[in-house]
């Protein structure tokens, strides 16, 4: 592997030393996360329905009652884009005034710091070592490596079982169809968060890509990702901070801490740029998270022909297609009678709670469409990693409606180690299988997702392409959606969720889980 250090460009102006993303100061000096998330969401709601909106701000128990009011903004939105589109606006300009940039005793507002020009970082670029050409695309499951017919075949079942939606099967088969597609030297693309574990990097890397990286300043998370390279024919750009010693010591920056040089370094990049945000924290910590990548993406809006990139989680609160809903509600319809029998004391048991219908109705929009919505919040994952991922599909929406292409894909439920810390979600995927939910295993899922990218570069036909007309604008979030049968199946998901913990527990326990 070659190695070139970059020269670091010299800034403007710069912004103030030692601060940190953080939720407004209360009057004790604390910085809770309950309040001002829930104040977010309500400006959301608040270009919907009013009423909606002061329940939301006047919620007394949010990190219990919030999936109400997170279902509250996907219904509304369902009823027309524009009210989608100005919800989105709301939610977003709500969080730019919400959140402070912390430094020497100062409370900053966002938009102040973002106007400054930060000092970059420099630059050490890496260039793998193996062959040149890049390498077919393949889908590592259940211990093999598919290609071919037989990849497309495995596609095909997962369409047929509700496993992915039809237009993600679609989108597949272009992928293989299309096999030049996969040579990306000609692609800038920058990855927030490029070690995680259910990111594209392993892929990227083997197919020529020019990846911009940015982690966590830690030695050993850049040794992976120089490790990933080495095998691969990609070019690696990593942010460094301080000259000599090895260069994996002084790689990487905290998002939290580094936001504006982050911002920096990235438009030090000549042309345009796809800058995806794939970076993960546990608690409040996500949602601050969310708003530094957001600090860095915003750099995209304005260079032409850059585009945005996000993984959605398929455990949130979803408009599906009214044949995706079809389906969830004649599985609920077609239970057999003996299943009902028990579920019926169960159900009267916990006050209806237990065994929910996934889809109860259809919603039709003002331009006359069906839609159904789906409900996959899971409790234990908290409020906000909820508005974390919601900051992030306001952005696509705004971001795709003022002309720049978005990618934001549903990945399916993955075991990655980050949710197999909670032993209920480990053991309620484990069992999910019972219900017709596939938990995906994370080289999988990197295979999959890294091709719907490519797949959202490419191809004028994906909903990431602004110029293609949608029906409404959460179809963005409806296509290419590999949500692992969550919106398929005929429960709504936490309903049946301790049901298949338990069931996964047992699996865990005798060793086939």
């Amino acid at each position: 592997m070659s190695r070139s250090q970059g020269a670091t460009i010299t800034p403007m102006s710069s912004t103030p030393a030692d601060g940190e993303l953080a939720f407004p100061a209360a009057a004790d000096g604390s910085r809770p996360s309950t309040a001002p998330g829930a104040a977010i969401v309500a400006a959301a709601l608040k270009a919907l329905d009013a009423s909606h909106a002061d329940a939301a701000a006047s919620e007394r128990h949010w990190r219990r009652a919030y999936p109400l009011h997170f279902r509250h903004l996907v219904e509304g939105g369902l009823r027309s884009g524009e009210a989608a589109l100005r919800s989105a606006r709301a939610g977003l300009e709500q969080a730019w005034s919400t959140f402070r940039w912390a430094a020497g005793g100062e409370d900053l507002p966002l938009e102040r710091v973002y106007a400054v020009r930060a000092q970059p970082f420099g630059t050490h670029t890496l260039r793998g070592g193996g062959p040149a050409a890049p390498q077919p695309w393949q889908l590592p499951y259940e211990g093999r490596l598919l290609a071919g017919d037989e990849l497309l075949r495995q596609v095909e079942r997962w369409v047929a079982a509700g496993t992915i939606e039809p237009s993600a099967g679609q989108a597949l088969e272009r992928c293989a169809r299309h096999p030049e597609w996969f040579d990306l030297s000609d692609r800038m693309l920058v990855l927030l968060g490029a070690a995680s574990e259910a990111g594209p990097l392993r892929w990227l890397s083997r197919w020529r890509a020019n990846v911009v990286a940015v982690d966590i300043d830690r030695p050993a998370v850049w040794q992976r990702i120089e490790s990933t390279m080495a095998q691969g024919n990609g070019v690696l750009h990593a942010p460094v901070r301080d000259p000599g010693g090895p260069w994996t010591s002084r790689a990487g920056a905290d998002l939290l801490r580094d936001a504006p040089r982050v911002r920096a370094w990235v438009e030090s990049f000549a042309g345009p740029l796809d800058i995806a945000a794939h970076a993960y924290l546990d608690g409040e910590r996500h949602v601050r998270l969310a708003m530094a990548m957001d600090f860095v993406q915003r750099s995209a809006l304005a260079r032409p022909g850059s585009s945005l990139a996000y993984l959605a989680t398929p455990t949130d609160v979803f408009a599906v297609p009214g044949a995706t809903a079809r389906l969830a509600m004649e599985r609920w319809q077609l239970r057999p009678l003996s299943t009902r029998g028990l579920q019926q004391p169960l159900r009267l048991a916990s006050g209806d709670r237990f065994f929910q219908p996934n889809v109860a109705a259809l919603v039709r929009t003002t331009e006359g469409v069906e839609y159904g919505v789906v409900d996959s919040l899971v409790v234990e994952q908290g409020p906000n990693y909820a508005l974390a991922k919601r900051l992030q599909q306001w952005r696509a929406l705004t971001a795709r409606a003022a002309g720049t292409p978005v990618s934001l894909n549903v990945a399916p439920s993955t075991t990655t180690a980050s949710v197999v810390r909670n032993a209920a979600l480990a053991a309620g995927f484990a069992g999910a299988g019972t219900f017709g939910v596939e938990a995906f295993r994370p080289e999988t899922t990197n295979a999959l997702m890294a091709a719907l990218w490519v797949h959202d570069l490419r191809s004028e036909e994906s909903a990431a392409n602004p110029g293609r007309a949608l029906a409404h604008p959460f179809e963005l979030f409806m296509e290419n959606a590999c949500h692992g049968g969550l919106w398929t199946c005929a429960y709504r998901p936490r309903s049946a969720l301790p049901f298949a913990a338990a069931v996964g527990w047992v699996r865990i326990k005798t060793g086939r889980g």
